[in-house]
């Protein structure tokens, strides 16, 4: 029997994105949270260069899980995901583009910008 997520951080996540979800009517939370109920081995880990490749300038990227550090960021996008490893961080401030959590998302709401799930 699937118990979902063991980490406390990310089950308090998970509630508040499916509160916001319906009380704002922002279908796009509750996918977010949807994605980030699977089980570790399911869940997104995404490449800069994947991104690059997928993204326009000036789009919202929402990864529902990991963004790893392999290869380059040449665009200007804000990136929001669960996690980031550092070398990743590094890249995207490098590129001149923004890194921000899922809470961060969740807090500023998603305003006019283009939004693209990759995963």
């Amino acid at each position: 029997m699937r118990t979902g997520p063991t980490n406390a951080n990310l089950r308090s996540i998970i509630i508040e994105l499916r509160r916001k979800a319906y009380a704002d009517d922002v279908p796009l939370f509750a996918r977010i949270a949807e994605f980030l109920e699977k089980p570790t081995r399911q869940r997104r880990q995404v490449n800069l260069s994947k991104i690059n490749r997928y993204a326009r300038k000036g789009e919202l990227v929402v990864v529902p899980g990991k963004v790893l550090a392999s290869g380059d960021l040449s665009q200007n996008v804000t990136i929001a995901a669960w996690k980031f490893s550092q070398e990743a961080l590094n890249k995207i401030t490098k590129a001149k583009s923004k890194a921000i959590t899922i809470n961060d998302l969740m807090k500023n709401g998603v305003k006019d910008a283009m939004v693209r799930i990759i995963g």
